[in-house]
């Protein structure tokens, strides 16, 4: 019988997959914000910001697998505070990007979009099955969930953004991205607190030999 140490065949299966969706969001928010700075699109950078975040949860996803309940609501908390700075920094590029009233490149944000928009489809399938697991787990699900609805966003901006011939749609779903943002982060936070107030500090059944 193994020890109550030895790394479980599901903790082992949790890191692969927080590593491979955390690869692809990083990669994502490198296209993404280049491509929203060169096409002066609120919502790509938004989403680029978006992205960043996410990989910055399944990062500390990761440490979080196979360790002590509190250890993982400390985590989740670190996880929330970071998508709510990043939530706070693309609005304040909505607000550079109205104030100098600059107009998006819209077929770039077509382009970056649908590629964003097929990596968090895949994210969203790989992580679909842990959607009801520990707390960590569950905000990557969300995570993804919520990319797919940005996606969409910057692709309904971009189609109105040439349709209108105005700039002020992008700029409406980069503040939305944001709000969607600083809302998850809330509600991670909340659940974290929720987490570590229902469980006591608990001890591991073994320690390390030196």
């Amino acid at each position: 019988m193994a020890g109550c140490c030895a790394p479980e065949a599901k903790d082992i299966q949790q890191r692969k997959l927080l590593w491979a969706v955390l690869v692809l969001n990083a990669m994502m928010f490198g296209v993404e914000f280049v491509a929203g700075w060169w096409a002066h699109s609120s919502g790509l950078m938004a989403d680029s910001l978006d992205m960043l975040a996410d990989a910055l949860v399944y990062g500390a996803s990761l440490y979080a697998v196979g360790r002590a309940i509190n250890t993982k609501a400390k985590v989740a908390l670190l996880s929330g505070g970071l998508q709510l700075l990043l939530g706070g920094l693309v609005l304040l590029d909505v607000v550079k990007n109205i104030w100098l009233g600059a107009t998006p490149d819209t077929q770039t944000m077509y382009v970056v979009a649908l590629m964003a928009l097929l990596v968090n489809v895949l994210c969203f399938a790989m992580l679909y099955q842990y959607r009801s697991g520990d707390i960590n787990i569950r905000a990557s699900w969300v995570c993804s969930r919520n990319d797919m609805l940005a996606n969409a966003g910057v692709l309904l901006s971009a189609a109105l953004v040439s349709w209108l011939g105005a700039a002020w749609p992008d700029w409406v779903i980069g503040t939305l991205i944001a709000l969607i943002i600083i809302f998850s982060a809330l509600r991670i936070i909340r659940d974290a607190r929720q987490v570590a107030a229902d469980n006591k500090p608990q001890t591991r059944c073994c320690t390390k030999v030196s």
